[in-house]
């Protein structure tokens, strides 16, 4: 069918290191380090029984100050780089696929940990960089490096490629069928006969630019189609799922991820599990090519799809 839109199910990923890896810095997503979320300094004081048998702070004896004073006196910054870097190292070399030996992968672990430290990590006064050896902070900084660390293409190594789901093929808007008592707007481009909006506006006015745009063939809003990016937070995997699903014209297949987005904690995680979800599938080449779009605002929706679609020619030709 014309409209249709296929989409393919991704698990994770492989990759196939020999000699080199490397970041792309420009998706990496930073970690910001808040006093708000791991207190410098707090006040502590020994519960007190009441009458009724009860704890409370009330009662005789003093409250101290306890501060991350002397954590952060006794650590080194140097030593979190080596921390970090020995838990990757590690994690690569028990990978089947993984052929550089331990010593040559080590310094260029303990090189990426070093610089993400010192360009992606921002501190929040009166917090400190050497907070990060601390829970969450630890977790996540291992988690962003090991979801962004990849093989050097350009030194020849095998770009990572998706794993696909075993039980499922691919996803279909074919698929789609489902009752809501949602808010919709009916579609003209689209397989799905109409939009579910999850907002007051902002969905259905990026709804309108889609379905009027001269460089969409069709779209589909993601409600009800299962299509989701994997990626790693807090040592759990979890599912994105981007807005919608654009087909631009063109002789080959070009898809556009669209995520119609405000405030989001996990902004850039999300970002750079979209970015590698796309680089990981473009480098298969089975499924045409994708790319991921964030707009703040619905009027940005019409120059991203002019913009998009220059893109999508210049691939063709």
């Amino acid at each position: 069918m014309p409209l249709e839109i296929k989409f393919p199910r991704v698990e994770s990923y492989t990759q196939a290191v020999r000699n080199r890896v490397t970041v792309n810095w420009t998706n990496v997503p930073p970690i910001i380090i808040e006093p708000g979320r791991i207190p410098p300094e707090v006040e502590m004081k020994g519960l007190h029984p009441t009458n009724t048998g009860r704890l409370s702070i009330s009662g005789p004896g003093r409250a101290d100050q306890v501060s991350l004073e002397a954590f952060r006196a006794k650590n080194r910054v140097q030593q979190l780089v080596f921390d970090v870097a020995a838990a990757l190292t590690r994690r690569y070399i028990e990978q089947q696929r993984c052929e550089v030996p331990p010593h040559a992968l080590f310094p260029q672990l303990s090189a990426i940990a070093d610089r993400y430290l010192r360009e992606k990590v921002r501190v929040l006064p009166p917090a400190d960089i050497k907070d990060l050896f601390l829970a969450p902070y630890y977790g996540w900084l291992v988690e962003t490096l090991i979801e962004n660390i990849h093989g050097d293409v350009s030194e020849g190594e095998a770009p990572e490629l998706p794993l696909y789901e075993a039980s499922r093929g691919p996803g279909s808007t074919g698929e789609v069928d489902f009752w809501t008592g949602r808010d919709i707007r009916e579609v003209n481009r689209s397989h799905v006969n109409a939009v579910v909006a999850d907002t007051k506006k902002w969905e259905q006015t990026a709804a309108y630019y889609l379905d009027t745009h001269s460089a969409v063939q069709s779209f589909v809003k993601n409600a009800g189609l299962g299509f989701g990016i994997p990626y790693l937070h807090n040592g759990e995997m979890h599912d994105y799922g981007p807005d919608f699903l654009v087909r631009l014209h063109g002789a080959e297949p070009q898809m556009l991820i669209l995520e119609t987005k405000g405030y989001d904690p996990l902004k850039e995680i999300k970002k750079a599990a979209a970015l590698r979800w796309c680089a990981a599938i473009n480098a298969d080449g089975r499924h045409g090519h994708w790319a991921y779009a964030v707009v703040s605002e619905p009027a940005a929706i019409r120059q991203l799809l002019t913009r998009e679609s220059s893109a999508a020619i210049s691939v063709d030709s």
